[in-house]
């Protein structure tokens, strides 16, 4: 069984790892004033998502059994972010980033470590792209 578990959770990290690479990129391209837009949305949407009994299902249609490692929220978010309505993919990123970041955060499995860290790098990235008063608030 630990074999499966292994394999799965190997399986997950390479999927969320080849979403972020595409979601950093996109990211990146951002101007400054859209990037603040989406600074402004995640730091929202981590607020939300803080509150929830299970943030690693956050945003998931279907939110299954609690006991289950993860949902579809980072789908959800990854192919909003691929849309042609600029509002829609900046909320699309926030998603995918909010619960990308719940769902690595206390993984045992070191690439999963490895994703959280380039996580947290994105979104101090994304912190910084906000105003000092707007900041602050976020903290």
């Amino acid at each position: 069984m630990r074999i499966v578990n292994r394999l799965i959770a190997l399986t997950r990290s390479i999927q969320l790892n080849r979403q972020f690479k595409e979601v950093e990129k996109t990211i990146g391209e951002l101007p400054m004033a859209t990037r603040r837009q989406l600074a402004a949305i995640a730091m929202r949407e981590f607020a939300t998502a803080s509150k929830s009994d299970a943030p690693q299902m956050y945003g998931s249609i279907d939110k299954g059994p609690r006991y289950q490692p993860w949902g579809n929220g980072t789908e959800i978010g990854f192919a909003r972010m691929r849309g042609d309505n600029e509002h829609l993919r900046l909320r699309g990123i926030a998603l995918w980033l909010t619960v990308a970041y719940y769902e690595t955060k206390q993984s045992d499995s070191g690439d999963m470590q490895e994703l959280h860290r380039h996580l947290m790098r994105a979104l101090r990235v994304l912190k910084e792209a906000l105003p000092p008063g707007e900041a602050a608030v976020a903290a």
